[in-house]
Formats: C-alpha cells, sequence, structure tokens
C-alpha cells in the first residue's frame, strides 16, 4: 500500500529522468527533493499512523513519556541533589528540555533505520532517498506538539505570561530540526553499510543526554569548558527553549555560534556523504 502511494503521487509527472553512473563529488540536487515533498509528507503521515496503530495511549505516548520522565527528574534533581535552576520550579526547568530532547532522539531513532525500513521501497521506485530521512525527521514534529501543549499547560498552572522572547522559539525549533537532520544523514548511511549502528544508537542517546543541560543547568559546566561544551549542538537548543520559555533563564550566549558552525558542517558534510553512498543502498541494503 505504502509502494502504492508513492506511485499515485508519481503518476501525474511527465519529466523525464535520467539516472546516470555517479562520478566525481556527487551532485546535492536539492531541487529535485524538493520537487518531491508530497513524497515526504505522505511518508511523514505514514511513519505517523504505523506508531500509533493498535496502541492503547495512542498519541498520549507523546506527553506520557516527557511527563513521567520530567517527574522522575523533579523527584531526583530537585528533591534529593537539589539542582540550582535559577528560580524556575524545577517541573518547567526540566520540561522546557524534555520536549525539544524528546523531538532529537525520536526524530534521528525513525532516520536511522528509515532506509532499512523502506528497503522494498527502494529497490522498486526511484526518487531521491533523502526524501526519507527528512521524511523522518518532519514526522516527529506531531509528537513535538503534542508534548508542547503540554509545556504550556504547565507554563499556565504556574501563572506564567508571555513576551516578546517567544518569538524566537521558532529558531530554535528550526536548529534542533536541523541538527537532527544533520545527524541522521551520517546514521542512515551508516546504518545500511553497519547494522551496528542502530543498535549502539540507544546507548549513544542515553550517553548524549547526559552530556547535554536536560537534568541540569548548563552553567555548572565551568567557564573554561564552555567552548568546547558548545560543541553539542543541543545545549544551545535547550538553553534556547528555557531562555525563551522562563524567567531568568540565562541566554544560549556567543558559545551557541560554535553549535551553529558544527551544525552547518554536520549538514553540509552529512548531505554529500549520503549521496556518495545513495546509489549502494539498493544493492547493499
Amino acid at each position: 500500500m505504502m509502494i502504492r502511494g508513492v506511485l499515485t503521487a508519481f503518476k501525474d509527472r511527465r519529466e523525464t529522468i535520467y539516472i546516470n553512473p555517479p562520478s566525481g563529488i556527487p551532485k546535492l540536487e536539492l531541487l529535485e527533493v524538493w520537487r518531491n515533498w508530497d513524497i515526504i509528507l505522505i511518508l511523514a503521515q505514514r511513519d505517523i499512523k504505523v506508531r500509533y496503530k493498535q496502541s492503547f495511549a495512542g498519541i498520549g505516548w507523546a506527553i506520557i513519556q516527557p511527563l513521567l520522565t520530567m517527574i522522575v527528574f523533579t523527584a531526583v534533581f530537585a528533591g534529593v541533589v537539589n539542582v540550582n535552576t535559577h528560580n524556575s520550579p524545577y517541573p518547567l526547568f526540566s520540561l522546557a528540555a524534555l520536549v525539544p530532547w524528546s523531538y532529537f532522539v525520536h526524530a534521528i531513532t525513525k532516520a536511522t533505520g528509515c532506509l532499512v525500513v523502506d528497503q522494498d521501497l527502494i529497490k522498486r521506485v526511484y526518487f531521491p532517498r533523502l526524501v526519507l530521512p527528512i521524511s523522518a525527521v518532519i514526522g516527529g514534529l506531531v509528537d513535538f506538539a503534542i508534548a508542547f501543549v503540554l509545556m504550556l499547560i504547565l507554563l499556565l498552572f504556574y501563572d506564567w505570561a508571555p513576551n516578546l522572547k517567544l518569538l524566537l522559539l521558532p529558531f530554535f525549533l528550526l536548529f534542533a530540526i536541523l541538527t537532527a537532520l544533520a545527524l541522521s544523514l551520517w546514521l542512515s548511511a551508516l546504518n545500511v553499510q553497519y547494522r551496528d549502528v542502530n543498535n549502539a544508537l540507544p546507548f549513544f542517546t542515553q550517553l548524549m543526554m547526559f552530556i547535554s543541560p536536560v537534568a541540569y543547568p548548563a552553567s555548572v559546566i565551568p567557564e573554561k569548558w564552555q567552548m568546547v561544551y558548545a560543541l553539542n549542538p543541543m545545549a544551545t537548543v535547550i538553553n534556547g527553549f528555557r531562555w525563551v520559555l522562563l524567567e531568568e533563564q540565562p541566554n544560549p550566549g556567543i558559545y551557541s555560534l560554535i553549535s551553529v558552525a558544527v551544525v552547518m558542517v554536520a549538514l553540509i558534510g552529512g548531505l554529500y556523504f549520503f549521496r556518495w553512498q545513495e546509489d549502494r543502498f539498493a544493492d547493499v541494503v
């Protein structure tokens, strides 16, 4: 049914596509990806339906996971460790980080395995393979939106008053999307050749959570290490969400430019690496 849906999306196109053997530096052909935006939406919609099909809680899982994690973090880090949250209630402090973090983990998890999961589609239908990781990253935005509603409810419970900083939230969300996409391009291409990548991913995301300011503020990192800490783009994303949504939170600072540079390099490199490996996908997968 999925292949039939893709074929239906292509059936009204009359353009001729020439497939030539690769030579030299691969061409990104991003315009071709853009022309297949409808396929991206079809695949994203499919992923959403598959995830919640025959699920008792349904879309409630998008709320249950960050909510339960927030409760555990509050009990441990507010009740026992007494983490400094810069005068913000710890439930708000942790949830402001868990909302973008949960999206990031979901996006890279789905995107890493997308080429293997859709191997029949890859072997039978021609379309830019970049469509697959992009659709996985886009599809995760539904869960993000649902979890963000929970965040807004909790903010209103604590008498939150919106301010002009809220206008900057889309920029930090876009940065989270680009971060997830940059990493997904590398991981999904590598996972075709080495299936250990998908097996190691849960450990990698767990380790990355500890080195990201999800449960603690980035201010606990000594100043001399802040520049190194900024090599983790999710630190900038989380700091940005907290700064926009909560009061008295420090802004991401000048070191956030390092995170932007890291993501841009990883994204451009990931695009070329993915395209370089793309012609081998159908044979290896």
